[in-house]
């Protein structure tokens, strides 16, 4: 006598991935064209093809789905590419910020959570842990393999180093929105470089 097959979980239990893959792009592309304050669940669930039970399969209400997405879309990590050198490794970097900045959904999204981080502690909190934490990253890497290379000072701030980097671009890019040069990451990269190698 053979088993009968087991049969897979319905209801609740079941939370494919591909639906809340959907719903995380649903929610991104719906904070980039309405904003955080006019988002609802309905909209989400709307642009992603699914009913709105399956997002609250998920999670217990808007705010719990924003942050839950926004805490995993600001922790990715961004490639660091190791050039050999420490403004190579800046340059390098400088880049590839500025290629997230222009990004339609990044540029229209972040500004909009950081206003609504003004107005919603959580939120601030959960941007402010995971932005820092990727700065802390970035700080890690390229300032560790120019401390090994001797490049820099064994006491050089990585944190302040990431700031010195990243600072810059996010206020050019996303703060004053002016015109930039083809050689912007060039000139970014030697006059952090001298700065940094000054502290010395």
């Amino acid at each position: 006598m053979t088993a009968e097959p087991r049969r897979a979980p319905a209801g609740a239990a079941v939370l494919r991935e591909g639906i809340t893959s959907a719903l995380q792009q649903a929610v991104i592309e719906e904070l980039a064209s309405v904003g955080y304050g006019r988002l609802s669940i309905e909209a989400v669930a709307r642009r992603a093809g699914v009913g709105k039970t399956a997002v609250y399969r998920r999670w217990s209400s808007k705010s719990a789905m924003v942050l839950e997405i926004v805490a995993e879309v600001a922790a990715q990590r961004l490639p660091l590419p190791d050039t050999g050198t420490l403004r190579g490794d800046i340059e390098a970097l400088t880049a590839i910020l500025m290629l997230a900045l222009r990004h339609p959904l990044f540029s229209t999204v972040v500004p909009d959570l950081l206003a609504e981080a003004a107005r919603n502690p959580e939120l601030a909190q959960t941007l402010q842990e995971a932005l820092r934490a990727n700065q802390q990253e970035i700080g890690r890497l390229l300032i560790g393999r120019a401390v090994q290379r001797g490049d820099l000072a064994a006491d050089t701030d990585p944190v302040l180093a990431a700031d010195l980097i990243i600072g810059p671009v996010y206020w050019h890019l996303a703060v004053t929105r002016t015109p930039h040069t083809p050689d912007f990451p060039q000139r970014i990269a030697a006059m952090v470089e001298a700065a940094l190698r000054s502290t010395g």
